[in-house]
């Protein structure tokens, strides 16, 4: 499990994005990190991977705290950004795979050559990274946060910023595939939103996020009903002008 408590967190003493936010993601499943453009999302992720430490507050991944172990979280815990570009490092799909061990290790190797199979990208092993397309870079940054070293566990858990964004109707229908096999494996995974309808149904729990905090909590049909105050479409909601 997640959890965060009293969590404070300002980027350079500017303005807190965060004050006091409380809420938990359970484990193994599909939690909705929902709110409005600007409410907080992307740093509340940064946090929960260990790339931030809170100002006031902790976050706690499985027996991991923040502040204090970050190293620890971010080796748990992956985040994959919107934007694949800014994430892709190598020069071709297995070079991208392969960055954080020794592809000579035969058992390194296998690691990464099943998460490319997971994510559908093996026959693509050798291609160049420019030439794939969004849909496919999207894929390739899920599938090099699931890479991991054979000694060590696979990653606790995934979080996603705006997963579905930018990507076409096929594109979405592969990414809530993705989506689905690994919460059948027990992975734990955070996707923030601000449009709700394609993850709804896959979803078990929904954190809504206003003001720098959390202000719902909780399974999907208590929650979604509620979230138009904050700045949240509902899901096959009327649009109001």
């Amino acid at each position: 499990m997640i959890a965060i408590t009293d969590l404070t967190f300002a980027h350079e003493k500017k303005r807190p994005i965060l004050h006091g936010a409380t809420g938990h993601a359970p484990a193994g499943v599909l939690t909705i990190l929902a709110g409005q453009n600007g409410a907080g999302k992307s740093t509340l992720l940064s946090l929960l991977s260990g790339i931030l430490a809170p100002d006031a507050g902790t976050v706690r991944v499985g027996p991991w705290t923040s502040p204090g172990d970050e190293d620890r979280i971010r080796r748990a815990v992956r985040l994959v950004l919107q934007d694949p570009d800014m994430q892709i490092l190598g020069a071709t799909v297995a070079e991208d795979l392969t960055l954080v061990g020794d592809p000579r290790d035969p058992r390194f190797l296998a690691v990464a050559k099943d998460a490319a199979a997971r994510m559908g990208l093996l026959p693509h092993w050798e291609t160049p990274v420019h030439t794939l397309s969004f849909g496919q870079r999207r894929k390739l940054c899920l599938a090099a946060a699931l890479v991991h070293h054979p000694d060590e566990p696979p990653p606790l858990a995934l979080l996603l910023d705006e997963p579905l964004s930018n990507l076409d109707y096929p594109g979405v229908l592969e990414m809530r595939r993705i989506l689905r096999q690994n919460a059948a494996a027990g992975l734990t995974q955070i996707a923030a939103a601000h449009e709700l309808d394609p993850l709804t149904d896959l979803a078990s729990h929904v954190l809504v996020l206003s003001d720098g905090r959390i202000v719902l909590e909780g399974a999907p049909g208590a929650i979604l009903p509620a979230v138009r105050p904050y700045g949240v479409r509902p899901p096959f909601g009327a649009w109001e002008e």
